[in-house]
């Protein structure tokens, strides 16, 4: 049984941490509000541009001239996994969630005898696949330094990608990312961007194009793919803090509760002890 001393010791510890905790919370509540914003203000403009290019890919897919990365190498042999997680953590399950559907989506590519390539965005993704899938990295992106997420970063990975595509390194390639819906709803988004996929394209253009589809479908697919990747980088950052958020605010309840069971604890045994020494004193009274 421990001492009070111990007892004192440790619930001083506890209340250090409850601070920090709680301190974590309102830092990340106070991130989680403007990570928000940036994420629900580039939705629009990401769904606008998939739009027309949607539009685009109506008239041009299937014809000889259509750009690469729109019709593809005509394979899906090599899969190339653009796994996105946070630089930190203390954040609850918001990387295993990402970790989890990619190790998925490998684990089902490899067993149709694909080829399976990783670029991690993020070092708690890395860590957490480097165990089983460490021979299929094909690079990583440190995000440590970066303060504000801008676009320049994601036009940054996006060259990476196109250009590893330009190479032949790989056919298909798919953002692993969380998308954010609350402080404790983030889902889990496989999204691919090589070749080129647009939910809800239209079936005839509707407009005429000066210069034709192709040339303007070759300018816009490399701009959309890095737009992509700029709001998977927005979503993961709010629901990087949403997470946090949440799992702060668990455990500063859980120090909490913690604290009132080890205060309940000390009294008890400073009650005994008490009582032990009161019965000592009465004894040796006695005894004279």
């Amino acid at each position: 049984m421990p001492s009070l001393k111990d007892l004192k010791n440790r619930i001083a510890s506890v209340k250090n941490t409850r601070k920090i905790t709680k301190a974590m919370q309102m830092v990340a509540a106070a991130k989680l509000r403007r990570a928000q914003e940036a994420a629900e203000a580039a939705r629009p403009y990401a769904e606008r541009m998939n739009a027309v290019m949607a539009g685009l890919a109506s008239s041009v897919g299937g014809q000889e001239g259509a750009p690469r990365l729109l019709s593809g190498t005509g394979s899906d042999r090599v899969h190339l996994l653009v796994v996105m997680t946070s630089e930190r953590g203390l954040c609850g399950g918001f990387n295993s969630t990402i970790v989890r559907l990619a190790k998925a989506r490998a684990a089902e590519l490899l067993a149709q005898g694909k080829t399976v390539r990783i670029l991690t965005v993020g070092k708690k993704g890395r860590e957490q696949l480097k165990r089983d899938y460490s021979t299929h990295f094909v690079g990583h992106v440190d995000l440590s330094e970066v303060r504000k997420m801008g676009y320049s970063v994601a036009q940054g990975i996006a060259r990476d990608i196109l250009a590893r595509f330009d190479a032949g390194e790989f056919d298909v390639a798919t953002l692993f990312f969380n998308r954010f819906q609350s402080v404790i709803s983030q889902v889990p988004t496989a999204q691919q961007i090589i070749p080129a996929r647009f939910e809800g394209a239209a079936t005839t253009a509707l407009y005429d194009y000066e210069p034709g589809e192709e040339a303007i479908l070759a300018d816009l697919l490399p701009r959309g793919v890095a737009t992509q990747v700029f709001s998977a980088l927005l979503e993961n950052g709010a629901s990087e803090q949403g997470a946090r958020m949440s799992a702060m605010d668990n455990a500063t309840r859980n120090a909490g509760d913690m604290i009132n069971k080890l205060t309940i604890q000390y009294n008890r045994s400073r009650q005994a002890a008490i009582t032990k020494e009161l019965i000592e004193i009465i004894s040796g009274a006695e005894a004279l």
